[in-house]
């Protein structure tokens, strides 16, 4: 969705590989970026955030929605696209009512398309519920996305004037540059071994209980 000012206000991705959830989870969270506009002549640093959202696609079997509990209506999409996208309904608004999540749809040019791609979503969605209840269960001080740190919260700085991305879950700093020429492998491993440590603390405390 194209911002007012210029730029993108939200982007949705979809990404397929081996191990694409469990590499990019910890990329969900707040990012900032403080730096110096081409525009600033006093040299004045300037701070914006991002928020990233990482959820997995499942397959149909790892989550059960029932017809009776989805609410379905469509409307006209808007915007560029041609006369098609403004005469024909192919927006699909999808509400799964026993939660109240609200799909609304209008990436793809048909309803039958975009039908499909917003069940999809719903899907993706209702197996990161999934998943925070069954962390829950398991600890009561686990996060809803393991690892991945409060979404409320900053998880890695992005300081172009000293060169410098902090990772503020493992206090790590690593080169801007490497960063945004993508290698992010050092900082997805470091969150991945605090994982670790924490998982095996979690297990000791555990087992020191039983004892």
């Amino acid at each position: 969705n194209p911002a007012d000012s210029g730029g993108y206000k939200e982007i949705v991705v979809e990404l397929k590989g081996d191990s694409v959830y469990s590499q990019l989870k910890w990329e969900a969270g707040v990012h900032r970026v403080q730096r110096v506009p081409a525009t600033e002549s006093q040299g004045r640093i300037q701070t914006s955030t991002a928020t990233v959202a990482v959820m997995p696609e499942v397959d149909d079997v790892e989550v059960k929605i029932e017809d009776k509990d989805i609410e379905l209506t469509t409307a006209r999409s808007g915007g560029a696209g041609g006369q098609n996208v403004n005469k024909v309904e192919t927006a699909v608004d999808l509400v799964h009512k026993p939660t109240g999540i609200r799909i609304f749809c209008t990436e793809e040019r048909s309803q039958l398309k975009n039908r499909i791609r917003a069940m999809q979503i719903l899907r993706a969605k209702l197996f990161e519920l999934q998943l925070a209840e069954r962390d829950a269960e398991i600890s009561g001080r686990r996060k809803a996305q393991v690892g991945s740190g409060s979404r409320s919260e900053k998880i890695r700085t992005y300081n172009y004037k000293d060169n410098r991305v902090s990772d503020h879950r493992v206090q790590e700093n690593f080169p801007l540059e490497n960063f945004m020429n993508g290698d992010i492998k050092p900082a997805i491993g470091a969150c991945q071994a605090m994982e670790q440590r924490e998982q095996l603390e979690e297990l000791n405390a555990e087992m020191s209980n039983l004892v």
